[in-house]
């Protein structure tokens, strides 16, 4: 199948709700095809009508992303119908809001499992058809909870930090053999999506992203910029890089605000239902969408991504200013010379 350069064919994991399905409508919005995988058929459905409105064509595939013969054949199927992969996007993840002491084993296990080694099988389906063609981009959805972690979500900490870890290698892996294929992360702060509501939770109280809160969209915005942009990483929301570089220069400090402050910070003032379902094993019924319920509180943008993500344009602005600074500082000192011999 001849596929035209412009456009482009993507991968999504995760993309039946939230941050993936706000990605998804960001690349067909920007006239890429999409290859879509969730567990939900129902959910993938609606997502392909949204893509489909925006002008893209899509191919939908119900997989878990813990099973990498499922990955595989999705891929396969993907390129069957759409052409080359371009670009794929792993996205999918799951958690427990817990104490550790209150997870079961096979709880933590099956969060690394979709989390962790979803991601790495996304990541081997792509560069077994990437690598030949020495072409293509992996864009690894981080998280500032990969170098500080919080209490309550040590599986999903934990995974995201290994995510971290092989997406190091993997990135010297292709250097050393001279590769065009590239490989990013993009570190996501808070957002508001529905994985409040839907993942497993042993708290009391209803969980909550930690604050401030972002909106799914920005976080879609800065993948479709990763993505075609050759920057290794990139932080999302000026909180992502305080807590980054917070935890780098104060770790010590970081255990202690946390444990007085990210306890009651992830859980509202609404009691848990114990009863609710959840989608640690299987989905959850319903189309839930790509926002939370925290729009009243969520950022619709953020200067710190637009200002890292335009750094050319602020270093050339300033380069500009402190020249025209310089010119106008020479004729200012000339001109007292001046006055100065009268």
């Amino acid at each position: 199948m001849t596929v035209s350069k412009q456009q482009e064919i993507v991968v999504i994991t995760g993309a039946g709700a939230g941050l993936g399905r706000a990605t998804a409508r960001e690349f067909a919005r920007r006239g890429a095809h999409l290859g879509l995988i969730s567990r939900d058929e129902t959910r993938l459905a609606v997502v392909k009508s949204e893509a489909e409105a925006l002008g893209a064509r899509v191919v939908t595939v119900a997989t878990d992303v813990a099973e990498a013969a499922q990955i595989e054949a999705a891929a396969d199927r993907i390129e069957n119908e759409l052409g080359p992969i371009d670009i794929w996007v792993n996205d999918a993840m799951t958690t427990v809001f817990s104490p550790l002491h209150a997870m079961s084993a096979e709880e933590f296990k099956r969060v690394t499992e979709v989390t962790y080694l979803g991601n790495v099988n996304g990541a081997m389906a792509a560069l077994k058809r990437m690598r030949p063609r020495d072409h293509g981009t992996i864009v690894q959805v981080g998280s500032a909870l990969a170098y500080r972690p919080v209490p309550l979500q040590t599986a999903y900490c934990g995974a995201k930090h290994a995510i971290k870890g092989y997406t190091e290698g993997l990135r010297c892996e292709l250097l050393n053999e001279g590769s065009r294929v590239h490989v990013t992360i993009v570190e996501m702060p808070g957002l508001n999506t529905p994985q409040f509501d839907w993942c497993r939770s042993h708290l009391s109280h209803r969980a909550r992203p930690v604050a401030p809160v972002y909106q799914p969209e920005v976080g879609a915005r800065a993948i479709y910029w990763a993505a075609h942009h050759r920057r290794r990483q990139l932080y999302v929301g000026i909180p992502s890089v305080l807590t980054i570089w917070g935890n780098k220069i104060a770790p010590g400090l970081m255990d202690r605000y946390l444990a007085r402050n990210a306890v009651s910070g992830q859980q509202t003032a609404a009691p848990e239902d114990p009863d609710r379902a959840d989608n640690l094993w299987q989905p959850v019924a319903g189309d839930k969408g790509a926002h939370g319920r925290f729009n009243h509180e969520a950022h619709a943008s953020s200067a710190q991504l637009w200002a890292t993500t335009h750094r050319r344009e602020i270093g050339l602005v300033a380069g500009a200013a402190v020249v025209l600074g310089a010119v106008l500082g020479g004729a200012g000192r000339a001109r007292r010379r001046r006055l100065t011999r009268r």
